[in-house]
C-alpha cells in the first residue's frame, strides 16, 4: 500500500470510510464490519474514517472493538460538530470550545485509545467564530488528547481562517466524478496551505460503482433515498452516468468503482478518498483502484464524455445544503 501526506500526516493512499457499518446504508453485521476493518488493515488500509455521530457512538465502539490489538497499525480520524437528537430529521452544528472538548474526550472513550489522529470538526459552526473551534482542537493537541486536526465541508475562505490559527492537516468534502464543485475555489485553497484533501462519497454514494440500477436497489431505510439524486426526476439521467463510467471501466478492465477511485486518486498527490464500505468484497474491490494507471490521454476521454455539468440534482436535499461549504 502506498502513502500520501495531509499536511504532516502520513496515512495509507486509500483509507476506509466505516460510517455504513452503523447506519445510513440499510441493515448493518457487526461481525462483518469488523472483518472488513481487520481486513483492511491486513491490506494497509490503515487510514480509518468514522465520527460520533454514526450510529450515535456505536461506529466509534465498533472501530474501537476492531483495532484491539492493533492500535499502532492504524491512523482514526473522527469527528464532531454535528448535534443530533432523538428526531433523525433534526439536526444542530456546535463548534463552541466546551463542546469541542466535551466531544473529543467521548470520542477518546468509546474508540478506546489515549489520542486522536486526526479530529475534524464535521461542519462548521456559523454562530461559533471558527477561530475560536480551531483555538480549542489546538489546545488538544497541546494536552495529547490529539496529533492533527482538519474540517470537513468548510469553505475556502474559512479554511484560510483557520490555517492562521493552526496548521489543518486535512479538509474533507465530498467529491467524485458527479460531485466536483470543490474544485473551483476548495482544492486550490488546500494546495495552496498544504492542506490534505479527504473525498468522501468518492463512488457518488455508491451510484457510481454500477450496483444501483433502480431506486428498489437501496434498502426501505437507507438514506439515499432522501437525496435528490436519487429521486425519480434525476435517477435515469444520472443512471445514463454511471452507464458511461461502467463502458469506460470495460475498456481500461478493470471495474466501474476501480475506475471512479482511479480517477479520483489521480487529482492529486494530496487526495486520499476514503470509499466507504461493509463488506470485504468491496474493499478488496476498491483496494484494486490503486492498481488501475490513467494516463493524461485517459483523463482527457473522461473528461470529455463526464463532464461536471451532467450531474442531474442536488448532493443533499436543502436542510444540508445549508450546512456544507460554510
Amino acid at each position: 500500500m502506498r502513502t500520501r501526506r495531509l499536511g504532516r500526516l502520513d496515512v495509507s493512499a486509500l483509507g476506509l470510510g466505516c460510517m455504513g457499518m452503523s447506519e445510513f446504508y440499510g441493515p448493518t453485521d457487526e461481525r462483518e464490519s469488523i472483518a472488513t476493518i481487520h481486513r483492511a488493515i491486513d491490506l494497509g488500509c490503515t487510514f480509518l474514517d468514522t465520527a460520533n455521530i454514526y450510529g450515535m457512538g456505536h461506529n466509534e465502539e465498533l472501530v474501537g472493538r476492531a483495532i484491539t490489538g492493533r492500535r499502532a497499525a492504524v491512523v482514526i480520524a473522527t469527528k464532531f460538530g454535528i448535534v443530533r437528537t432523538a428526531d433523525p430529521t433534526v439536526r444542530g452544528v456546535s463548534g463552541r470550545p466546551e463542546y469541542v472538548r466535551q466531544c473529543a474526550d467521548q470520542s477518546l472513550q468509546r474508540l478506546g485509545t489515549d489520542v486522536i489522529d486526526l479530529y475534524y470538526q464535521h461542519r462548521v459552526d456559523p454562530s461559533t467564530p471558527i477561530e475560536e473551534t480551531v483555538g480549542a482542537m489546538a489546545r488538544l493537541i497541546e494536552v495529547g488528547k490529539v496529533r492533527h486536526i482538519g474540517l470537513s465541508e468548510a469553505s475556502a475562505a474559512t479554511l484560510r481562517r483557520a490555517a492562521a490559527v493552526h496548521p489543518i492537516a486535512a479538509l474533507q468534502s465530498e467529491y467524485s466524478l458527479w460531485s466536483r464543485d470543490v474544485e473551483q475555489e476548495i482544492l486550490p485553497a488546500c494546495r495552496e496551505l498544504n492542506v490534505g484533501f479527504v473525498p468522501y462519497a468518492p463512488l457518488g454514494r455508491g451510484f457510481l460503482s454500477g450496483t444501483i440500477k433502480t431506486p428498489d436497489d437501496l434498502a426501505p431505510d437507507d438514506f439515499r433515498r432522501g437525496l435528490p439524486r436519487f429521486q425519480e426526476e434525476h435517477f435515469a439521467s444520472n443512471l445514463a452516468l454511471a452507464d458511461t463510467v461502467n463502458r469506460l471501466a470495460t475498456e481500461k478492465g478493470c471495474t466501474p468503482a476501480q475506475l471512479a477511485l482511479a480517477w479520483v486518486l489521480s487529482q492529486g498527490e494530496m487526495i486520499v478518498p476514503i470509499p466507504g464500505t461493509k463488506r470485504i468484497k468491496y474493499l478488496e474491490e476498491n483496494v484494486g483502484a490503486l492498481r488501475v494507471e490513467l494516463s493524461p490521454a485517459d483523463l482527457d476521454h473522461i473528461e470529455s464524455i463526464m463532464p461536471a455539468a451532467k450531474v442531474s440534482g442536488a448532493r443533499y436535499p436543502e436542510a444540508g445544503l445549508r450546512m456544507v461549504n460554510r
